[in-house]
């Protein structure tokens, strides 16, 4: 009975090891964790080892004084000598023992298997102790440096640590939690980080021990990994680990409302925390490059005016963060826009609406006041790129000056840029158009590309992972920098990182100073003390639409009352959210003083 019990034991522990590591490798993602995969499967080869060895040396070991004591010391020490090609394999032979003919044959069939599998499972674990060791000494080697730390090897980490790595040829790159996969793209990644002098650790960023780090070295760490759960997870973990630390900074990448939040919560001590939305940077950047371009090729109305008319195809990710960036950021003295949106889904607009209904309200859109935003959003829901009624929508947008195209993939953002650059050429406009574009390669290939009679396509290809991975975008940002001094002409420093409210709104409003100043808006470009009654009124009245438009893109809604205590943030309304004639001079003046240079 007992090698009947064995054998089963045996069996079922060694599938249970495979189907666990399968379990955690393909469904849950969790590598560099206590128990790897690769832990899994050695777990459940010695249990089954040890397991069959107790009849074995239970026969054997018949009659003999302290039988059960030495049956289990003697199972335990083959096991171990199993694993060091050490195994005596003439215990194979003793399998004959079992009383049960065909039960001996599998017993011995299954034995034999299990001494081939562990003395590799060993090998394996040897390479990949050295492989650690060795990662550890080249760090050790380089204590002195800056070190910029990622929580994941991917297209994006590799773009951000070769940026970096040109920048500062003495920082050092540290990749975590980095497995060949034995694939092309793995290996190539990895190829790629060692071209950097990178170090690669197999374990995760949080069981590696950087606080012995030189104290006055900067470390930087990046949870950008494609789980944005195991990103905000691990940031709360390195933020209660290294909070009191100097010269330590975090980006957190991640895009999900539970994580501005939890870090929000966080105490963060001496630690720079950045949460880094990937797609509302890419649209402030692109504007921030480019936006002025709205404003140059806007068409000239009868009275003098300018009119942007922007087409958006695509109400994805950064569809929507570009409508409603271009909803404030085209708020200017002279000019008219409007926007209109294309997408397959035939929710569309009704998504939108539940996003910034007071945005999409007809008390506002399309309806000019005094003091106001202005704007006309329409939404076209349920229209196909690849059908005759988007080619025909596109045809009635005869002022076209702007066009984004977002879909979801490269291929499908150029194949449309380029039929929309075909039906405006048909109405003889030449609007720009810009489509995303997320590989490198791709990009570079495509810049000024002409068709086989030499025509210019005249295509802008944004949002590559060079550009949008790279040191002046994600750490030392030009943007950024310009969002602080806007934030300190009425707050503290510490307060622009710890809310996103605080740090999205003085990023807006950088972008928009910039575009008026670029438009020649009276006093744009002085301080307050500087403007004249008129400059000031001017520039009060301009940045108060802006904010009113760019409030009402992000949810908030008029609170009911000029009363500051209507306010509530937790239900996104606001008391400001009226004309400028209905603000309190105190008020206005904060609009001056938040819209200047």
């Amino acid at each position: 009975m007992i090698w009947y019990v064995c054998f089963a034991v045996a069996v079922l522990a060694m599938a249970a090891g495979i189907a666990a590591a399968a379990i955690q490798y393909f469904g849950n993602h969790m590598r560099g964790r206590v128990l790897t995969p690769f832990h899994l499967i050695v777990i459940g080869v010695f249990v089954s080892v040890f397991v069959c060895m107790l009849p074995i040396y239970g026969a054997i070991l018949a009659g003999s004084q302290d039988r059960v004591l030495k049956t289990i010391a003697f199972s335990l020490h083959h096991t171990l000598q199993t694993f060091t090609l050490d195994a005596d394999r003439e215990i194979i032979q003793d399998c004959g023992l079992c009383p049960v003919t065909w039960l001996s044959v599998f017993y011995s069939g299954f034995l034999s298997i299990a001494f081939i599998v562990a003395p590799i499972l060993t090998f394996g674990f040897l390479l990949s102790f050295f492989r650690n060791v060795s990662a550890y000494a080249g760090y050790l080697l380089r204590f002195f440096r800056d070190v910029y730390v990622f929580s994941e090897l991917n297209e994006k980490s590799l773009a951000l640590g070769a940026d970096i790595k040109r920048n500062h040829k003495r920082a050092l790159i540290v990749y975590t939690d980095v497995f060949d996969n034995n694939d092309e793209v793995s290996s190539e990644c990895i190829e790629r980080a060692r071209v950097l002098h990178a170090i690669l650790f197999k374990k995760d960023i949080l069981s590696i021990n950087f606080k012995a780090h030189y104290g006055k070295a900067q470390i930087v760490f990046f949870t950008i990994g494609e789980d944005e759960t195991e990103n905000i997870n691990q940031s709360l973990k390195l933020i209660e680990r290294y909070r009191q630390r100097e010269h330590t900074r975090l980006f957190v990448f991640s895009s999900r409302v539970d994580g501005e939040l939890l870090l929000t919560k966080a105490d963060k001590g001496k630690m720079k925390v950045r949460r880094v939305n990937e797609i509302r940077s890419l649209i402030d950047r692109i504007l921030y490059e480019s936006g002025e371009s709205l404003f140059r090729n806007a068409n000239l109305l009868p009275n003098g005016d300018k009119q942007i008319s922007a087409v958006i195809v695509g109400l994805g990710r950064c569809g929507t963060e570009m409508l409603k960036a271009l909803s404030w950021y085209c708020q200017m003295d002279g000019y008219h826009v409007e926007i209109d949106v294309y997408d397959a889904d035939e929710k569309a607009e009704d998504r939108f609406r539940a996003l910034a209904p007071e945005l999409m309200a007809k008390a506002y859109n399309g309806v000019a006041i005094p003091g106001e935003a202005e704007y006309t959003i329409r939404i076209h829901s349920g229209v196909d790129v690849g059908t005759q009624s988007f080619a025909d929508e596109i045809g009635r947008r005869t002022g076209t000056t702007f066009a984004f195209v977002s879909l979801g993939s490269d291929e499908m953002n150029i194949k449309t840029a380029v039929e929309l650059r075909m039906l405006f050429e048909r109405m003889r406009i030449r609007p720009v158009i810009q489509a995303i574009v997320f590989r490198s390669e791709e990009r570079k290939a495509l810049s000024d590309v002409t068709n086989y009679c030499g025509q210019p396509y005249g295509i802008e290809f944004v949002g590559d992972l060079e550009t949008s991975y790279s040191e002046a975008v994600i750490l030392n940002s030009e943007l950024e920098a310009a969002a602080l001094r806007r934030h300190m002409k009425w707050g503290k420093e510490e307060e622009f990182w710890q809310y996103e409210y605080n740090y999205n709104s003085s990023v807006a409003a950088a972008l928009h100073l910039r575009a008026r100043v670029a438009c020649g808006i009276p006093g744009a470009d002085k301080r307050e003390e500087e403007l004249s009654t008129e400059e000031r009124t001017t520039i009060e009245r301009l940045e108060h639409r802006r904010w009113n438009a760019y409030m009402r893109s992000e949810g908030y809604v008029y609170s009911g009352s000029p009363d500051k205590n209507s306010c509530n943030d937790l239900a996104k309304m606001h008391h400001d959210l009226v004309d400028y004639a209905s603000l309190t001079d105190e008020e206005k003046r904060k609009d001056s003083r938040v819209g200047l240079a």
